[in-house]
């Protein structure tokens, strides 16, 4: 790939690997929790129900991932009761959730874990995991088989040396296990990966792996500027390098139907560049339609925080609790979850604004690009953008200026930089 003009300052993956690391602390909760009052009624277009919730039902982990978003590692101050969890379920039922994602931290850290699995299944939803699997061994697979838990996806992030890099040591080899142990139990089972400077050149490994131990499905999604992940912005992939990254894909998810694998590229895999039809294909539309968040996804705290999309940041993006509403009241009425449904060309900037797709896009991943700049609205981890500004000699590279002050769900500030190519 053509080089910058001026020198390229990010250091070699060889070096990236053996630096010295940030040090982790652990997250600092210090903010109040505050929300907007609730709206007097809810529209015709507030009416939709989401199809999927994903819940972090604790912070508590038994890792400390580099590229964590929400800094897990100790329960958040006051997270929901067994009880208060039981009525959420009941709530999400009665929302019109189809599915119920658990996700932490590491979900399996409650002691109520197995109840809430059973739970979500009692009430008609499927249920699924996503964990790193360092402490999931034969005994809790074949528990969760019996509470009837549909699938578990393991998160595996590259080759072995790249993945204990990025969470632990032996990390890597728990992930496979937990596979193994919840395949062997009749648990589906699934990979997802986050791509990133370090683990882009191990896709082609982990694939093998998927393939070779019979996980059905593949998501793959960009390591976001969020949380762990701004501490050390160097192992980020660069906005160019999609223009290496989306032909890679392309040969990975052809690969994929080969094998019977069905491959997922997450929503902030994006967008509309010429792999779009092959990539996304399957959907309704045939392609991408811009963030479901608050539209067909909720989010949740695991104190009762109530958000669009489980990603996004605790502020401005928080809805409400469900300790002060009923759940269908804060989806319906809370500003937060209304951006998505009233969001328009007018609401974009930069290059997104004046982009062909930009009323279909609409910037791709609210929380991709919120956290770059601390606002939605401009998204420059695009293929078709990627490919617009190398077609005229430009790149664009981002550069951190501010760093994240170390909350959960925190972020920095990114400065964007459009620059020269060489020929």
């Amino acid at each position: 790939m053509a080089r910058s003009t001026n020198a390229d300052l990010m250091p070699p993956i060889d070096q990236l690997m053996h630096a010295k690391r940030p040090r982790v602390a652990l997250p600092r909760f210090t903010k109040a929790r505050r929300y907007l009052p609730l709206a007097d009624a809810a529209r015709p277009v507030d009416r939709v129900r989401p199809k999927l919730a994903v819940w972090e039902v604790t912070l508590r982990c038994d890792q400390a991932c580099r590229h964590c978003g929400s800094r897990a590692a100790v329960e958040r101050p006051g997270e929901l009761s067994t009880a208060e969890c039981l009525d959420l379920i009941r709530q999400l039922a009665d929302l019109g959730v189809m599915e119920v994602a658990l996700i932490g931290g590491e979900a399996y850290l409650r002691p109520d874990f197995l109840d809430l699995v059973r739970a979500v299944r009692a009430h008609g939803m499927h249920c699924m995991i996503v964990t790193a699997g360092r402490g999931l061994d034969r005994a809790l697979a074949r528990e969760l088989k019996r509470a009837d838990l549909v699938s578990a996806s393991i998160s595996i992030d590259g080759a072995a040396a790249v993945h204990d890099r990025l969470r632990s040591n032996g990390a890597h080899a728990a992930a496979v296990e937990a596979l193994r142990e919840l395949r062997d139990a009749g648990v589906k089972v699934t990979v997802n990966t986050q791509v990133n400077r370090l683990s882009m050149p191990d896709l082609p490994a982990i694939l093998d792996t998927v393939i070779a131990e019979r996980a059905e499905a593949w998501q793959m999604m960009l390591t976001v500027a969020m949380g762990r992940a701004v501490d050390e912005p160097d192992v980020l992939l660069q906005p160019y390098d999609l223009l290496e990254l989306f032909p890679l894909v392309d040969e990975l998810a052809a690969r994929c139907r080969d094998h019977g694998v069905r491959f997922y590229p997450a929503n902030n895999l994006g967008y509309f560049g010429p792999y779009e039809h092959r990539l996304r294909g399957t959907l309704p539309q045939g392609h991408n339609m811009s963030c479901g968040a608050g539209r067909t996804t909720i989010g949740i705290e695991s104190d009762g925080l109530i958000k669009g999309c489980p990603s996004l940041t605790s502020e401005p993006w928080g809805a409400g609790s469900i300790r002060e509403h009923a759940l269908v009241d804060i989806w319906q009425r809370a500003s937060a979850l209304r951006y998505t449904r009233d969001r328009t060309v007018e609401d974009l900037t930069g290059f997104c604004r004046t982009c062909y797709y930009a009323d279909t896009c609409r910037a791709g991943c609210t929380w991709t690009g919120s956290v770059l700049f601390g606002k939605p609205g401009d998204n420059p981890f695009c293929h078709h953008r990627a490919l617009e500004r190398d077609r005229v000699g430009l790149r664009e590279r981002l550069v951190l200026r501010t760093p994240a002050p170390g909350e959960p769900f925190d972020h920095g500030i990114f400065e964007l930089i459009v620059e020269a190519k060489e020929a």
